[in-house]
């Protein structure tokens, strides 16, 4: 169904269940297109969640915003919600975006005591117009990979940080 695959894992200093718990909030796990900088073409994405919060299966998560000035949407639908060890969702209808089409992400964590292993994947077709298609050729892979690791980044650092807070001396 997808043509390209992308992923990204590591370690992270949590328990699954709080790790789960801070990867089911979308707004965090979007959160590096939520800042405008020069890898989001000096443009960001909004989040928009609906009733259920992209917490449920069958729950709608909208993505709208510009990048390098273009108007860019997509609309996504959890798919797969197994707290507190995987999680996917992929688009619904055809996204409006510039470097990848249509797309199947999540996570997967396999726990280990305190810590947990995170994978975070995607697999994702270009986009469909030939207008944009060939920039999906050239950024894609590129994209997907950041997309990848900036989420397992984010949830290392996030758990680095409660640890370091929770053991300085007072």
């Amino acid at each position: 169904m997808y043509a390209r695959h992308e992923e990204c894992s590591a370690t992270v200093n949590a328990p699954a269940e709080q790790l789960f718990a801070h990867l089911d909030d979308h707004t965090r796990l979007s959160s590096h297109m939520s800042e405008r900088s020069w890898k989001m073409g000096w443009g960001k994405m909004d989040t928009v969640l609906d009733a259920q919060h992209g917490q449920a299966i069958g729950s709608h998560i909208v993505l709208s915003g510009r990048v390098f000035g273009i108007r860019l949407y997509l609309d996504e639908i959890v798919t797969l919600r197994e707290p507190p060890t995987r999680k996917y969702w992929e688009t619904v209808g055809e996204p409006h975006l510039l470097v990848v089409g249509p797309y199947r992400m999540g996570f997967d964590l396999t726990p280990d005591g305190e810590e947990c292993r995170l994978r975070v994947v995607i697999d994702y077709n270009l986009p469909p117009e030939d207008a944009t298609r060939w920039l999906g050729e050239v950024f894609g892979d590129w994209y997907a990979r950041w997309c990848t690791r900036q989420m397992v980044q984010d949830a290392r650092q996030t758990f680095a940080r409660a640890r370091e807070s929770r053991t300085e001396p007072r």
